[in-house]
């Protein structure tokens, strides 16, 4: 800090609040810690009494905290994000659309890691809406060396740290498989469930048929649904080990590439994704995604109306915070689940 004339202080950072009182009107900061104090500022400072001021000196070594907050902003801002105007080093980031939220941790990591600065972000994988606030970020220090915001973009590399994906509603049909459904000892409630989940991304179901567990028939009609146009499929039932289910079995022989038969997440542990050569998902669907609130499909179904690919990675990862505490009452998405990593 520097004691200097306030007449000289034009172009210097305020080291502190400055405070105007007005009898009846106002007493509070005119000036925040911070400000770049202009000309048109000197009446004003000199109005208050303040005929000196303790200001950082200009360094070109050194940038002030909200010239490093709009790097932090470039670090992490892609599409379909808005950022607020940088105050006091902070920098918001706000979505502009409806879409599944996508982080790269370890960047993000390494970044916050660096200190003197930091980006607090929302959970990566989760769905956002249009107006939610995405993350901040803040320069600690009131000014920081400018070669610590380099080392921040080299960590950061040329990409956004963040992408908002957008939701791209399709149409999917149904398997409902299980002989008590086919021969209509039970009611299938089970198509209701995922009709639901799916709406809520606008999804409409355009083919939906009930099969015994015979899983060249299963096979066939997740081939005919294809050929029809399906750009999802989804067979439910017939998903465990029980000698009778079949429909792994089915969903492999239609040529699909399993990603994964099983997933380290409960409710939902039997759960099947896989991918056709066009890209297309074929997903055997676990009994708990019929009873239970929240399960994988929850956690996985904004990556399918989005376009992004599921992976093993991805998968693995959701063992850690894969446990769903099935709470008397159910806040999801706002809980743990799903967000271990």
């Amino acid at each position: 800090m520097k004691l200097v004339r306030t007449e000289d202080a034009v172009g210097h950072v305020l080291c502190h609040d400055i405070t105007q009182i007005i009898k009846g009107e106002k007493k509070g900061p005119v000036f925040r810690k911070g400000h770049i104090v202009q000309s048109e500022d000197i009446p004003v400072l000199l109005s208050v009494g303040k005929e000196h001021l303790y200001i950082w000196e200009n360094d070109e070594t050194m940038l002030h905290e909200d010239e490093a907050a709009v790097i932090l902003r470039d670090i992490c801002i892609g599409e379909h994000m808005r950022a607020t105007e940088p105050k006091e080093g902070k920098i918001e980031l706000i979505a502009e659309i409806d879409g599944l939220l996508l982080i790269d941790i370890e960047r993000l990591r390494a970044i916050n890691a660096l200190g003197d600065m930091m980006i607090a972000t929302r959970a990566s994988g989760f769905m956002v809406k249009k107006g939610e606030k995405l993350c901040g970020t803040r320069v600690i220090p009131l000014v920081i060396k400018k070669e610590r915001m380099e080392k921040a973009k080299e960590l950061a590399g040329d990409t956004p740290l963040m992408r908002l994906v957008p939701v791209r509603p399709r149409n999917y049909g149904v398997v409902t498989t299980g002989s008590e459904v086919f021969h209509g000892r039970i009611q299938d409630t089970f198509t209701p469930v995922i009709e639901q989940k799916l709406s809520e991304f606008g999804c409409t179901m355009t083919e939906h048929v009930i099969l015994d567990d015979n899983h060249e028939a299963i096979t066939a009609a997740v081939l005919d649904m294809l050929d029809k146009g399906c750009e999802m499929v989804f067979c439910s039932g017939g998903m465990s080990v029980d000698p009778d289910d079949k429909t792994p079995l089915a969903i492999r022989n239609t040529g699909a590439n399993i990603v994964s038969y099983g997933a380290p997440v409960l409710p939902g542990a039997m759960f099947l994704v896989s991918y056709m050569p066009d890209g297309r998902p074929v997903c055997g669907l676990p009994g708990c995604v019929m009873y239970a609130r929240r399960t994988i499909f929850d956690l996985l179904l904004p990556y399918l109306v989005t376009d992004t690919p599921i992976t093993k990675e991805q998968l693995a990862a959701l063992g850690h915070g894969g446990l769903c505490l099935n709470c008397p009452v159910c806040h999801f998405p706002n809980c743990g689940f799903g967000k271990g990593t």
